[in-house]
């Protein structure tokens, strides 16, 4: 089926808001649904500053999805191995060699964290929970980006919904608490900008990942509307947990887990075990991203050389060796830490071989007229 076939017949939902959703699965994992890295890079900055860096980041969000998508729409470009070499040329193995690195370091930790949440939600040896996470990730990306889809529309779903859920609670539990700690904040300081610049820096590699997902668009206007709609999209369920973390601002920044210590603070029966579920779906939705990211990246070599696109064995093939060496081998072998003592280097790279050159070359390329066919001379 061809790019333009495919996106002829797509519904406003898979052109306007099936990006943004892909975006916020790929970006969402375990630190963002719990609340730590809320913790890491906005807590700091208080209940204003942390809202101001957070409306800074989904502005830097949406500003590169929106250009990421009208240049891969432009060039043709569905997978990031496609889109580097057309914005790069023969520099697009740089990308390749930090996203592969990256993929290992977050599907480790997205192991280890499924472990976690067997182990205290079900009881179950951690091993248990790492296995039926990478089982599911196979599952659904052996089927191809259409279940792919399926699944980042149906859990985002139950992610917003449980979102919502958590500052109804945290609303009817303490709100008072939140009111006052928006009412005695000091207006933002200096270190926001900082605070919503890393954490955007950080991420923003997810609007390369999402790639296969921008098929259904059907012109330049919908990348780009489809673009800046991504930002909030991903960005709202923070900003909802955010608001209901400022009831206990600043000591809810020390905290290892902070949606295990709101709940217990909200103490609503059942609704522990549901947020649970929840973490669990969104390392579902980033693990399925990063797996697919790949298999689409393999299949587009495949088909270039005249070749049918990968089935469904060669595509769960694929994402059970990247699971094995990741989720289990690599945390046994130590490779998680030593990679972990190199991620901000990453996200430094990424800005180097994806966001410099997106805004450089990556406009210029926008913005260049296209040539017009020279008129044939009777």
């Amino acid at each position: 089926m061809s790019v333009g076939e495919t996106g002829s017949r797509s519904s406003w939902f898979q052109r306007f808001l099936l990006p943004g959703l892909a975006l916020k699965a790929v970006i969402i994992g375990g630190g963002y649904a719990t609340g730590r890295e809320l913790a890491e890079y906005f807590v700091p900055s208080g209940p204003w500053g942390g809202l101001s860096a957070m409306l800074m980041a989904t502005l830097i969000w949406s500003v590169v999805a929106a250009i990421t998508f009208a240049l891969a729409r432009k060039m043709g470009a569905y997978d990031y191995r496609a889109f580097f070499q057309g914005l790069l040329g023969p520099g697009w193995v740089a990308f390749e060699l930090a996203y592969l690195i990256f993929v290992i370091l977050i599907l480790a930790v997205f192991g280890a964290a499924a472990g976690a949440i067997g182990a205290a939600t079900f009881g179950w040896p951690e091993l248990a929970g790492s296995i039926v996470l990478a089982t599911s990730i196979v599952a659904f990306t052996a089927f191809g980006t259409h279940t792919v889809e399926t699944l980042f529309k149906y859990a985002s779903m139950l992610i917003y919904a449980v979102y919502a859920l958590f500052l109804i609670f945290a609303l009817t539990s303490f709100g008072g608490l939140i009111a006052e700690g928006f009412a005695e904040a000091p207006p933002p300081s200096g270190n926001w900008v900082a605070g919503g610049l890393t954490y955007a820096s950080y991420n923003i590699v997810g609007a390369v990942i999402i790639l296969p997902v921008l098929r259904h668009l059907t012109s330049q206007r919908d990348a780009v509307l489809a673009g800046i709609i991504a930002g909030p999209l991903t960005m709202l369920p923070a900003i909802l947990f955010f608001v209901a973390m400022m009831a206990f601002y600043p000591a809810i920044g020390a905290e290892t887990l902070p949606s295990d210590f709101l709940l217990r603070q909200m103490a609503v029966p059942g609704f522990h075990i549901l947020f649970q579920l929840m973490i669990f779906a969104a390392l579902l939705e980033s693990g399925v991203g990063a797996i697919h990211a790949i298999n689409e990246r393999v299949s587009g070599v495949v088909e270039t050389r005249g070749r049918p696109p990968l089935g469904t064995g060669a595509r769960a093939a694929i994402g059970g060796v990247i699971l094995v060496g990741c989720m289990f081998v690599a945390a046994r072998i130590g490779l998680v830490d030593l990679i972990a003592s190199g991620y901000r280097f990453l996200a430094w790279l990424f800005l180097i071989v994806f966001v410099a050159p997106l805004l450089t070359i990556g406009v210029w390329r926008l913005l260049r007229p296209a040539p017009v066919p020279m008129e044939t001379v009777p």
